[in-house]
């Protein structure tokens, strides 16, 4: 999502680091992470932003792999501020499959065999990693800030973001993977919340696990 934290990865962990775009200030960087080349980059906010990105970098530049990583708010007590989620899959309202690809369906999955290499990894590197449902939204201010009990409680949804359902059906549609990897950045339970710097500089477990996954 945020370009900052792209950067902020590339000049925290990776080596040999080269800008391969900056249109939008949606930079991206493509450096060695323990001797294995991979690419960070900026996705915006919202499906019609990553549904962009990452049709282009599945389409036209020949990537397979796409691992959205950033942050989300818990509509469960029991997922907690700090907490690494797994996307099993992604419900929503939005109509972007629908007028992307004719989809009807409101869950989409992320590709099998990268969430179980991811946590395969975690298992190996010793990161607790909950894989649920994720809710991923059109809307951030919502006009019932109550709904999200309905949908915590209807369509099994632990948390919410909204970027994941675009991704997923650019995925299906191109025969490629995608999987999401996210942090508990608030609570709208507990109203518990981290700062903006925090989201872009402290979720450093989530990042770590995403590179060591990557062959």
């Amino acid at each position: 999502g945020d370009p900052l934290r792209a950067k902020f990865i590339a000049d925290t962990f990776l080596t040999d680091v080269v800008q391969f775009n900056n249109v939008r200030n949606m930079f991206g960087y493509t450096g060695n992470y323990k001797g294995k080349k991979v690419s960070v980059m900026g996705s915006g906010m919202g499906m019609a932003s990553i549904g962009i990105y990452s049709y282009e970098l599945y389409a036209f530049y020949g990537v397979n792999d796409i691992i959205r990583i950033g942050s989300a708010g818990s509509y469960d007590k029991d997922v907690k501020v700090y907490d690494v989620i797994l996307a099993k899959d992604a419900w929503s309202e939005s109509s972007y499959a629908k007028a992307q690809n004719g989809f009807e369906g409101d869950v989409i999955e992320p590709s099998a065999e990268l969430n179980a290499e991811i946590m395969a990894t975690a298992a190996r590197i010793g990161t607790t990693v909950k894989e649920t449902r994720i809710h991923s939204s059109d809307v951030f201010y919502r006009a019932k800030f109550d709904i999200y009990k309905e949908i915590h409680a209807d369509h099994g949804c632990a948390c919410v973001e909204m970027e994941s359902f675009a991704l997923f059906a650019n995925a299906k549609v191109l025969n490629k993977r995608a999987a999401c990897v996210l942090t508990i950045s608030d609570s709208l339970v507990t109203h518990e919340a981290t700062s903006s710097e925090e989201r872009q500089n402290a979720f450093t477990k989530m990042m770590e696990l995403v590179l060591e996954n990557i062959k």
